[in-house]
């Protein structure tokens, strides 16, 4: 059995955050949570005897924090082309589907021809979409970046910032909770009954 005292604990905690420290970078964000340091908290605590740690490793533990690598999905801080991409995408999709809705109504022939366009592209890429719509049929490309700029007018009077951030943050609450109720062993019911009978 392999056991470290408290010092040697500290040490080798003090070297692991000195490696830490060394390969943050720029475009890191350094965050900390119960939540998120419990998991180091018992594997530390699972290899010392109680009693044995020192009250600077203590401290370390408090102060220590999670990092946060924003690289994957982009430089937030200066930028979200990204997430405008993506909306404009969403709604050159939109904009596409109530087109083609209007025309299944009122112009069968253009429905038939502007499905068949759709099926061998794809309305997802909106300005590659368009670009090739309107090398096809110019009046159904204005149409849609016409119906497109609409729904977007639409959507930004109807759309609440503030209801959709808390939206996200309940979210997050609830998936935090769910994972923590798995996480926890609950008592059987047999232990409940044998101690009151």
């Amino acid at each position: 059995m392999n056991l470290k005292t408290g010092a040697e604990l500290g040490m080798q905690r003090r070297h692991s955050m000195k490696r830490k420290h060394a390969m943050a970078r720029p475009g890191c964000l350094e965050l900390s949570s119960s939540f998120v340091d419990s998991w180091h908290d018992s594997r530390l605590s699972s290899k010392v005897i109680p009693g044995i740690m020192s009250k600077n490793l203590r401290k370390q533990r408090k102060d220590r924090k999670l990092v946060v690598v924003d690289n994957l999905g982009g430089q937030y801080e200066d930028t979200f082309s990204d997430v405008k991409t993506q909306l404009l995408n969403y709604f050159t999709y939109k904009a596409v589907r109530t087109v083609l809705n209007q025309l299944y109504e009122m112009n069968p022939p253009q429905y038939t021809w502007f499905y068949q366009f759709v099926a061998a592209n794809k309305p997802s890429e909106g300005k590659r979409f368009l670009r090739i719509l309107g090398k096809e049929r110019q009046e159904l490309a204005e149409r849609v970046m016409i119906t497109r700029l609409h729904l977007y007018g639409k959507w930004i009077k109807k759309c609440d910032h503030a209801q959709i951030y808390k939206e996200i943050s309940d979210e997050n609450l609830e998936l935090m909770r769910e994972r923590l109720i798995e996480t926890v062993v609950w008592p059987s019911d047999d232990t409940n009954t044998e101690k009151i009978g």
